[in-house]
């Protein structure tokens, strides 16, 4: 007798999605549609890049779907949440607890240590227990590799270092997903592949989720997977990206002069 085996396939979660997500800017001629029924989720635990040309919308795509923006129609969702259902305390608290930022200009404090920037938006939560993990910091730390600088301020540091440190605060609260705005945009090259390869090790030593904008296919090589949008719609996906992979579809976007 001969018995057939079933494979059971678990489904990936999702850290965070829109669906039929509608950007629009202005109203009658001078209105911009910069979100175009968009459906994309991003899947928790992965390291994805939002790709696309200038004025494609992946900024404001990002935007959207961390609740830093308001869609004209459509869902934007962290985890299960759905982000309309929230009013402005409720998504300010998701915010908060559930989703970390990093951006091109590292927007640190220049009169605290590096340690008291990591842990500012904690402390200023109130530090409570359910929020604040002193192992997990810790051991950030080291991920990042901060160890030796946690009593220099801001002005002592790199472009780089300062960048790490923004990385980390963006990790300390335990976010479901990091969203990522062109965070290398003032680094040198150097400088940027150490944060690029440190956003990826953090997403694979955490098992966090890191959604990251840029326009630079070497950056986007780091990810999982890249999403392109051009004119504001969800056009390609791309898993396991090379720099020149992304770099030959980027080229598919360009109109002729």
């Amino acid at each position: 007798m001969t018995t057939s085996a079933t494979t059971t396939t678990t489904p990936t979660r999702t850290a965070a999605r829109v669906v039929d997500a509608v950007k629009v800017y202005g109203s009658g001629d001078t209105s911009v549609r910069a979100l175009d029924r968009v459906s994309v989720g991003f899947p928790a635990g992965r390291f994805t890049a939002i790709m696309g040309p200038s004025g494609s919308g992946k900024s404001t795509l990002m935007h959207c779907a961390a609740g830093l923006d308001t869609l004209t129609s459509g869902t934007a969702h962290i985890g299960d949440t759905e982000l309309s259902t929230l009013d402005d305390r409720r998504l300010t608290l998701l915010r908060r607890d559930r989703v970390g930022f990093v951006f091109q200009a590292y927007n640190l404090v220049p009169t605290l240590t590096v340690a008291e920037n990591i842990t500012l938006p904690l402390d200023l939560a109130g530090g409570k227990g359910d929020i604040r993990d002193d192992e997990w910091i810790d051991a950030l730390i080291d991920v990042v590799g901060l160890r030796g600088r946690l009593h220099h301020r801001p002005s002592e540091l790199s472009g780089g270092q300062q960048q790490r440190v923004a990385v980390a605060r963006a990790f300390a609260g335990q976010p479901d997903v990091v969203f990522a705005d062109e965070p290398t945009g003032n680094l040198d090259s150097r400088s940027g592949e150490e944060v690029l390869g440190l956003l990826g090790r953090t997403v694979r030593q955490t098992a966090r989720t890191v959604v990251m904008v840029t326009h630079d296919p070497v950056a986007a090589a780091h990810a999982d997977e890249v999403v392109f949008l051009a004119d504001g719609r969800l056009v390609d996906r791309m898993t396991s990206p090379t720099a020149d992979k992304v770099l030959d579809r980027m080229k598919a976007f360009e109109v002729p002069s």
